[in-house]
């Protein structure tokens, strides 16, 4: 798998930095990987059994497994290493995207008048949870910066921090998702589609290729991430309007869309927020329309250390609002939105770029629980699963 971007926005690296772009991705694969198995080897055999012997059962939830951890040397070792390979990540990306900020806004001006637009509103105020908390460790998180420079960094940083497990353009998710929805419901055809929450888009532009004669909007309220996701989706012959503005006050009429999905979204909003969009989402969807989000599965699904494994982004990674989302019950949260109870549904699906096409519609033509099962479900390492749910309004 490769750490280098396949679009035309992509950097040119010097040697150094290309260098220290492989070497900060290999350290996140070997935490990841190896010093997980470590922390999953100390929490069986050291952690669990000491609060057991203090509490007088096992540890039940994920703030279990987490206070059975701390103070454990693989905990410390582990976290402390991944808090500052975290800042190396983008440490890595920030002096080329700062040497190509001239280019970038030449490739944005050479393409104003392809299709596509991004429409941004001056008086905006972007929330505070996108604003005034560096989300994931990015300094100036997806706001800060002069013209495109949070966007382009977000791409590129991505690339490195996702040690190609997430494809060349940063979107196996979408495409996952999206080869799994075409083939598990065939006879859905979606004619508008609304990706809320799309940074720079890298995963809403897979839906536009699974329908091709659906209108594609894409909105957030970072500014910045809208204009580089714009021109980078025009760069590979994509037309997709790009619109600021916030998924729990969206400004769209009842009934405008038959798809409304994200991607990693729903656990960056407080509970209020995230609670809204899904009503927003019911609200301007139609009679038949689809609702879908491809998030990390839900606490209540899985074993205390797994889940802690998850929750660590809570505590230490700069994601206050992930573990109060990953404790909600998705089920419950689409039918206080509007959704009928039996119209939920969720499911697991192969990443399309390790698994290959076949896995995905094996998956799709499954009559399988999906329950979340496996420990790579969620988690960026070797062998990824992608967790998913929805519901259809009826």
């Amino acid at each position: 798998m490769t750490l280098e971007l396949q679009h035309a926005m992509k950097a040119t690296p010097t040697a150094d930095e290309a260098a220290r772009g492989r070497f900060v991705s290999g350290i996140r694969s070997f935490i990841l990987n190896d010093l997980a198995a470590d922390l999953g080897h100390a929490y069986q055999t050291r952690a669990a059994p000491k609060f057991r012997a203090a509490n007088g059962h096992d540890p039940k939830t994920s703030g279990d497994a987490h206070k059975a951890l701390r103070g454990d040397p693989a905990f410390n070792i582990y976290s402390s290493m991944r808090v500052q390979a975290q800042k190396m990540v983008w440490a890595s990306v920030s002096a080329g995207v700062e040497r190509d900020a001239k280019r970038l806004a030449e490739l944005e001006a050479q393409t104003a008048g392809q299709p596509g637009s991004v429409q941004l509103k001056p008086d905006f105020i972007p929330p505070r949870n996108a604003s005034a908390v560096d989300v994931h460790l990015m300094p100036g998180s997806y706001t800060g910066g002069e013209g495109m420079a949070a966007g382009a960094v977000y791409d590129r940083g991505l690339a490195v921090f996702s040690m190609g497990l997430m494809g060349s353009n940063l979107d196996d998710i979408g495409l996952s998702m999206a080869a799994y929805i075409k083939r598990r419901y065939p006879e859905f055809a979606p004619t508008a589609m609304l990706d809320t929450g799309c940074t720079i888009g890298h995963n809403s532009l897979p839906w536009k290729h699974a329908y091709p004669e659906a209108k594609l909007t894409a909105i957030d309220v970072a500014a910045p991430g809208l204009r580089y996701g714009s021109t980078r989706a025009k760069l590979q012959g994509v037309e997709a309007d790009f619109v600021q503005m916030a998924s729990d006050e969206l400004d769209f009429p009842d009934a405008s869309f038959d798809l409304v999905f994200s991607s990693m979204f729903l656990h960056e909003l407080p509970k209020k927020v995230r609670a809204k969009t899904i009503a927003e989402a019911y609200r301007v969807l139609r009679p038949g329309g689809l609702m879908l989000h491809m998030e990390l599965p839900p606490n209540g699904q899985m074993a205390p250390f797994e889940a802690f494994y998850l929750d660590w982004d809570s505590y230490y990674n700069n994601e206050p609002y992930y573990k109060g989302y990953r404790d909600e019950d998705p089920k419950a949260v689409c039918e206080s939105g509007g959704f009928g109870a039996d119209d939920y549904f969720q499911f697991v699906v192969p990443s399309i770029g390790i698994y290959g096409d076949e896995a995905v519609t094996q998956a799709a033509t499954s009559d399988a629980a999906h329950a979340v099962g496996a420990e790579t479900t969620g988690r960026l390492a070797e062998g990824v699963m992608w967790f998913g749910f929805g519901a259809w309004k009826r």
